[in-house]
């Protein structure tokens, strides 16, 4: 197979102060990429004898179809908001990707209802949450109105916050590979990672370009963590429910388990990157090694099978 070109980054961004990076958007413009998945041979317990981490990753493949769909509906609205030309293109950029994304593991998801796990109740909990809750309301005003989109979009930045430092994790988590994993299935999950740090500041920015205020991202960004957690720790629950093979669920103790052999990220680590979102001079363009994201992608064989 003929090798592929390697893709360069425009580092104007990461080369940014500290100091100047909440006033100036990341320059790189993310790119749509198809990627196809052959499920066939792809075992229910993906990381050999540890049912526990491998739900836990599965459960992704429920929540994160419905999350980035909700994504790319606020986005649209917020889009014909953007002023700035190149803030415009990776906004367009963003939604294709997220677009793709919820295919992607929709077929994941497909995947683990042909073997036999229902989670129909989750999905069902899962439209209340995005499709009722955060979805579009009648208020009075325009005022009213806008503030509602702010909010939500104050929601996907924070959520992209997680999704960066998670796609980083996933590159650079050698004990998947130790431990046997699946190659399709890492394979999913870093062609994802590593889009989600290609594209890792355009919610920010897009935020801070229609609203900007430090006290409504600090705000949302409390809940986000927690209400992320639940939701995985839900749909572990409901997929080692549905599991004949799978042990009891554990919340604590299974995770900690998987946990502590580097096959899923460590939970402190993920607490304290709320704090790190809520400093007044953050800015995304800091997070994850953009060049090792491109490099996976170049090499990624889902994306080069689609091509």
């Amino acid at each position: 197979m003929t090798a592929l070109p390697r893709p360069r980054v425009d580092t104007r961004a990461s080369a940014q102060t500290r100091a100047d990076a909440p006033t100036r958007a990341d320059a790189h413009v993310p790119q749509p990429r198809r990627a196809r998945f052959d499920w066939a041979d792809v075992p229910l317990h993906w990381i050999p004898g540890d049912a526990h981490s491998t739900h836990v990753i599965n459960s992704l493949h429920l929540f994160l179809p419905a999350g980035e769909r909700w994504f790319v509906k606020v986005m649209k609205q917020a889009l014909p908001l953007v002023t700035d030309d190149l803030l415009h293109d990776q906004v367009r950029a963003f939604m294709s990707q997220e677009g793709i994304h919820a295919t992607a593991h929709g077929t994941a998801a497909a995947h683990l209802r042909a073997h036999g796990l229902d989670h129909a109740g989750y999905d069902r909990r899962l439209e209340v949450v995005f499709d009722r809750l955060l979805g579009d309301h009648r208020l009075p005003g325009r005022r009213m109105q806008r503030a509602w989109l702010d909010v939500r979009l104050a929601i996907i930045a924070a959520i992209e916050h997680y999704t960066a430092v998670l796609g980083d994790w996933i590159l650079r988590a050698d004990a998947l590979d130790e431990a046997g994993a699946d190659p399709v299935m890492l394979d999913l999950l870093r062609w994802h990672g590593a889009e989600e740090v290609e594209h890792r500041s355009v919610a920010f920015d897009l935020y801070q370009h229609l609203n900007g205020s430090w006290a409504l991202r600090a705000s949302v960004a409390q809940v986000v963590f927690p209400v992320l957690l639940a939701l995985m720790l839900d749909g572990t629950r409901v997929l080692m429910g549905e599991d004949a093979d799978a042990p009891r669920f554990r919340p604590i103790g299974g995770y900690v388990a998987g946990m502590d052999k580097g096959r899923l990220p460590k939970l402190l680590w993920l607490a304290m990157q709320g704090p790190r979102y809520v400093r007044p001079g953050y800015h995304p363009s800091l997070e994850g090694d953009m060049q090792r994201a491109l490099d996976y992608i170049a090499r990624s064989p889902s994306h080069i099978r689609a091509l």
